[in-house]
């Protein structure tokens, strides 16, 4: 008997790692699959855990990355190179060095007889759990050139998803940070400037020039502090986000919100729909496929959906019939679209026709939601600076209107 370290998916949907004692690794496996794991990786314990020979200066694959990864994989593999000898020539011409170095670790592990999969599988940062599933359902079916054309396409949608929203929302966070900044240098070197000169006003100070020039002195004596609050509050808010309670609460607020709310569940329904449709496509069951779908969703509130649906396809439900339930998360054509593809038995041709609309909305609303942030931005610019120029102006006209009173 040995000890197996194993990293798993359970039934709920919660990633899982722990040890296991059995014979051999396949019986390892076995066991984690009969209690309704979905197996990641399993290696025996003290053997060389590749990942740590990670360069922490590396970068992780993007889905850009694994998408150029999965293209060359087959167009290799097709012309009838030998699977070690390919992957020696991805991991040599491949640029992401994380993904070179994993990639040429596989090539020694499949020497000494490992599968695949398995060789994969000791490098969870860098292969998704996604792609470990197609490849060793590839393997077994002798069509490996499927399962990676298939995933090229998932990584092609995916990487082109982030895309859209990256370069919508490149100029609103543009124009907000140099606001930020223009806000930061009138405060800190143009009011200092006329505090001398409204120090010798003989006139009363109105409350918002007084506000102003506190704030202006305190930014410049007490900058640290300024900094110090701002560190530590991002630092609680990114651990918040990471409990139970921040996933629910940032999840809500997520989808609540004006605009965001729809773009984030268009966004689900897209990547939902191109997953599940990937998984089918290769011969995955539809609650195995569930539970991988359930893990690609960035929000708790998809993920417990997903997982709901799940369980209710075990119990023999139809998969539209929870969609139903969680009208508020998913649109009603993605109910509608899937009891269709269910009663007609083309349930993937459904799938990829919904990835494909809602792909096409997540750039709509995207283009939609910056459209509204860029007035919005500009408009906090001008009135913060109008508040501090007015702060500037209104002792003066004061002293002005004295004068002519006089």
């Amino acid at each position: 008997m040995a000890i197996f370290s194993y990293h798993a998916i359970d039934k709920n949907g919660k990633e899982i790692k722990g040890s296991l004692e059995a014979k051999a690794r396949e019986d390892a496996v076995n066991e984690l699959k009969q209690s309704g794991s979905l197996v990641i990786s399993v290696e025996e314990a003290g053997a060389l855990n590749k990942e740590v020979k990670l360069d922490i200066f590396s970068k992780k694959p993007k889905s850009r990355d694994l998408s150029v990864f999965c293209r060359q994989f087959v167009s290799i593999i097709d012309a009838g190179v030998p699977l070690a000898t390919a992957l020696e020539m991805l991991g040599e011409q491949t640029d992401n060095k994380m993904l070179a170095e994993a990639t040429l670790e596989c090539k020694k592990s499949i020497e000494q007889g490992e599968t695949f999969a398995h060789a994969m599988s000791l490098w969870p940062a860098v292969f998704p759990p996604m792609l470990l599933t197609l490849v060793e359902a590839g393997e077994a079916s002798g069509s490996l050139d499927i399962s990676f054309t298939r995933m090229a396409v998932q990584f092609e949608k995916e990487a082109k998803l982030k895309q859209t929203i990256k370069k919508a929302s490149i100029y609103p966070i543009s124009v907000f940070v140099i606001a930020v900044a223009a806000i930061i240098i009138l405060l800190t070197f143009v009011v200092p400037t006329f505090k001398d000169v409204l120090s010798q006003l003989d006139v009363k100070m109105p409350a918002l020039t007084v506000a102003v020039l506190a704030m202006s002195n305190f930014m410049i004596k007490r900058w640290y502090i300024v900094l110090g609050v701002v560190a530590v509050l991002v630092f609680v808010l990114r651990n918040f986000s990471k409990t139970d309670a921040g996933k629910l609460f940032f999840g809500g607020l997520q989808l609540k919100l004006p605009l965001i709310g729809d773009l984030t569940k268009k966004t689900a329904s897209a990547r939902a729909a191109r997953t599940l449709e990937t998984l089918l496509g290769s011969g995955l069951p539809l609650a195995d496929s569930l539970n991988i779908v359930s893990n690609t969703m960035t929000n708790v509130y998809f993920k417990a959906s997903i997982l709901s649906a799940r369980e209710a396809v075990l119990l023999g439900s139809p998969l539209s019939s929870q969609f139903s339930k969680d009208t508020h998360l998913f649109p009603p054509l993605v109910r509608h679209m899937i009891g269709i593809g269910e009663e007609t038995g083309s349930l993937e041709s459904m799938l990829s026709k919904l990835a494909d609309y809602y792909e096409e909305e997540v750039e709509s609303a995207t283009e939609r939601l910056m459209a509204a942030l860029e007035p919005a931005i500009i408009l906090f610019l001008a009135v913060t600076v109008g508040t501090i120029i007015l702060s500037i102006i209104l002792p003066m006209a004061a002293m002005y209107n004295g004068l002519n009173n006089l």
